[in-house]
């Protein structure tokens, strides 16, 4: 359902991941993301999953896409630049995902032309996600 003035809304982010299932229990697990569905496209050998903070037809959500068969690691390229999620006490959020193993290239703390927090983490592919702390908007 049409939502917005200009008649479009964001609806998902693509990204391609090596490992569904350890990308799914990242996104689900460490950022509480839902599942809220995978697809098997046997004709295309291909698995969507879709995640997010809520239904699809309401929120933007995450589309995870496994080729089939794929082994090597995707080139994330320089155009893709991160995802970015809100979040209150940004530093116990860091702290948190760190003891669960996610790698976070930079910690949080201000902007440097700016007086937001924020900080980065990874994903299992190395996607960039930027945490922003909402509390110093």
């Amino acid at each position: 359902m049409d939502n917005t003035a200009s008649g479009f809304r964001m609806m998902h982010t693509m990204i391609r991941v090596r490992d569904l299932d350890t990308s799914i229990r990242f996104y689900t697990g460490l950022l509480g993301m839902t599942l809220l569905r995978r697809d098997d496209y046997p004709g295309g050998k291909f698995t969507n999953a879709f995640v997010g903070y809520g239904p699809e037809d309401t929120h933007a959500v995450v589309e995870l896409t496994l080729n089939w068969g794929r082994e090597e690691p995707y080139d994330l390229g320089t155009g893709f630049g991160h995802l970015a999620l809100g979040v209150r006490d940004i530093h116990g959020v860091c702290a948190a995902l760190e003891k669960q193993g996610a790698k976070i290239p930079r910690p949080p703390g201000p902007m440097a032309h700016g007086t937001t927090h924020i900080a980065f983490i990874e994903d299992p592919d190395g996607y960039r996600i930027e945490l922003i702390d909402l509390d110093t908007m």
